[in-house]
């Protein structure tokens, strides 16, 4: 029998398409273009935040190394097993203390309901961004991506990612990109934002 994990998408489809392209010509057209775009998501929100402090501020491959090492420490990654693990193991991994201890913490806020990580789909994404930034080591923006890459949220378009700032300069060629103008968009994009930031970041 195959035990290989399926593969879990970011789900969005015509629905979503037909609104962009009404509301927006050069989206639209980008759309047309680009195709129906298939991103990857980790559905379980404990091991999708663990997996975006290991990533941050090193490469893809870096990361995916450090990774599977830390994968590799446990028979199963949760909150109680990276609770019982030695910070000095955790760092051992490829990682800085200082991330390490990042990790612990998130598992100490799972364990004690600090975070109600099974039932964090209930909350709304605002809520859900303060419960999370909440947490050291958690900003807004990796807040952000957790409500796209684990939750499947319709509607997240981040001013703090540099590449989809980059993408929308592209589109509608401008020189820069104040917050009220990145605003207008992310109003116009509405309710599917999220959509909007995987064609943004395709075109940065």
């Amino acid at each position: 029998m195959d035990v290989t994990k399926e593969k879990s998408f970011f789900v969005y489809g015509q629905k979503e398409i037909d609104y962009l392209r009404r509301k927006d010509k050069k989206l639209g057209a980008a759309i047309d273009r680009i195709g129906l775009i298939r991103r990857e998501i980790t559905p379980d929100p404990f091991t999708a935040l663990i997996s975006s402090i290991v990533s941050q501020q090193i490469s893809n491959k870096a990361a995916e190394t450090v990774w599977n090492r830390l994968n590799s420490l446990f028979t199963e990654l949760t909150p109680e097993s990276i609770d019982q693990m030695d910070l000095a193991e955790i760092k051992d991994c490829g990682m800085s203390e200082r991330k390490a201890s990042y990790i612990k913490g998130i598992a100490e806020a799972a364990i004690t309901g600090v975070v109600d990580f099974p039932n964090l789909n209930m909350l709304s994404d605002g809520e859900i961004i303060s419960k999370l930034t909440s947490l050291r080591g958690v900003g807004i923006w990796t807040a952000e991506m957790l409500l796209i890459f684990s939750l499947n949220r319709p509607d997240v378009l981040s001013y703090k990612d540099l590449a989809i700032c980059r993408g929308m300069m592209n589109l509608y060629n401008l020189k820069e990109l104040p917050k009220e103008k990145f605003e207008r968009y992310r109003k116009r994009y509405s309710p599917y934002g999220s959509v909007a930031s995987l064609y943004l970041w395709t075109l940065s």
